[in-house]
């Protein structure tokens, strides 16, 4: 039997223990299956939910090369710690960049935004879930710019955790400076930290995330597609 030359594309999630953020992230990677039907794509999990990064090479054949996708917005710790750790050992591995920033998730925002109040009144906040190492949040803060150009208004980030300022805060701030506040929803999916920023952002809407109960953005399944074979390249040219 020939090796298998193709790389598999191992999309590997954050993990939540949400019914809907783990459909909605099942139906984005199956769209990037379909997408790529040469290719095996499988889905993972860094944290939360089975299987994890080890399983999910584990299942693939021996010796077939893998390109691990991250479905995470920034690249933070699990990106730079966590699946080098996790995927060490395997050989053929490579690790692709994380999904932000990039333009299309701006366009994405903007268009839930407009779900959300096709007026566009009111100060933009973005929710960030936040990391603990800031060149994540840097990432996240970077996609708050490329929102403001594309929707042509300021736009503050507000984080959910671990950097300031907090989402609560930041809300709060642009209430009183503008009188009213939407959030748009810098999340992948629905879960813990959607809960938390609806919760904490008191009055004002908070838009769908990225990945809901509809049919996966073209867009992000563009960015999945590009990175995997961004990473495919890189990996030929060493």
């Amino acid at each position: 039997m020939e090796p298998v030359t193709t790389p598999a594309l191992l999309a590997i999630s954050h993990g939540t223990s949400s019914p809907e953020g783990q459909a909605a992230v099942a139906a984005l990677v199956d769209a990037v299956a379909a997408r790529l039907p040469d290719v095996t794509v499988r889905l993972g999990h860094v944290d939360v939910q089975q299987p994890d990064v080890a399983a999910s090479l584990g299942s693939l054949p021996e010796g077939q090369p893998v390109v691990i996708v991250p479905l995470l917005l920034s690249a933070g710790y699990h990106v730079r710690i966590d699946l080098k750790k996790q995927s060490a050992g395997h050989d053929g591995v490579t690790i692709a960049k994380a999904l932000g920033p990039d333009p299309r998730l701006a366009d994405r925002l903007a268009a839930r935004l407009a779900q959300l109040r096709p007026d566009s009144a009111g100060a933009i906040v973005l929710a960030v879930a936040g990391s603990s190492d800031n060149r994540a949040n840097d990432d996240c803060r970077v996609v708050g710019a490329m929102l403001a150009e594309r929707v042509g208004r300021p736009v503050e980030v507000g984080f959910l955790a671990a950097a300031e300022p907090r989402l609560g805060t930041a809300v709060a701030n642009a209430r009183e400076a503008a009188g009213t506040a939407i959030v748009a929803n810098y999340l992948l999916a629905p879960g813990y930290f959607h809960d938390l920023a609806a919760r904490v952002s008191g009055v004002s809407p908070v838009a769908r995330p990225l990945l809901d109960d509809d049919e996966p953005a073209a867009s992000l399944v563009d960015i999945v597609v590009d990175r995997y074979r961004a990473a495919v390249t890189a990996s030929k040219s060493l």
